[in-house]
């Protein structure tokens, strides 16, 4: 994807946010710093097509609390591309309609390794490794054999472009938050507090 035609280096960090916590930020943090981008723009998923969308909390309430967790950092930046538009969430939808507004921008994509090794079970695999570099991020348990083996046939298969983020574990989930929550427990350090205090005051939760 890297060529003199791109004037701006930009990660994606896509997800539900449900809720942001630490672990995403740091991971976005540590892609500026290790392939010198330029932005992070988080984007909160409209649709999962992959999960159950009774299951995940409103969208208004997800884009407020990544909107909270980021405010602080000038090289974050909040976009409501998925939010926005109808029926589901499509990331290769949303990388076209980003570089169509954007030409001059070069994405890197960010996503874990198992994300990576399931890739062809999204949406139009193809149309996505053709709007961005793929920023990987490894974290110290993985299987890096069948990591470098699945990048090869990425290369060879979509021509894709895969780039490695090595990552130290972070044992933090949005899951776990949210059980910590309604079991009544402490989420202190988890995520920021600026988020924290918006789940405890509009009592996001607790049942």
């Amino acid at each position: 994807m890297e060529s003199k035609k791109y004037d701006k280096r930009v990660g994606i960090m896509g997800g539900t946010f449900d809720p942001i916590h630490y672990g995403h930020l740091l991971l976005a943090e540590s892609a500026i710093e290790q392939y010198q981008l330029d932005e992070i723009l988080f984007i909160p998923s409209g649709n999962p097509w992959l999960k159950d969308s009774s299951q995940v909390l409103d969208k208004k309430t997800r884009v407020s609390m990544t909107g909270l967790a980021i405010e602080d950092n000038p090289n974050f930046a909040l976009s409501t591309v998925e939010i926005d538009r109808e029926g589901n969430s499509y990331s290769y939808e949303t990388l076209e309609i980003l570089r169509e507004k954007n030409p001059t921008t070069c994405y890197y994509f960010i996503l874990g390794a198992d994300s990576l090794l399931d890739i062809e079970k999204w949406k139009h695999p193809d149309r996505l490794m053709k709007s961005c570099t793929l920023l990987t991020a490894v974290r110290d348990d993985c299987d890096m054999e069948a990591l470098k083996k699945q990048i090869e046939y990425l290369k060879d298969t979509y021509e894709a472009v895969v780039e490695i983020l090595p990552m130290k574990r972070m044992d933090i989930s949005s899951t776990d938050i949210r059980e910590k929550i309604r079991d009544g427990k402490s989420v202190r350090y988890l995520l920021p507090d600026s988020v924290r205090e918006f789940i405890e005051k509009n009592h996001i939760y607790h049942q």
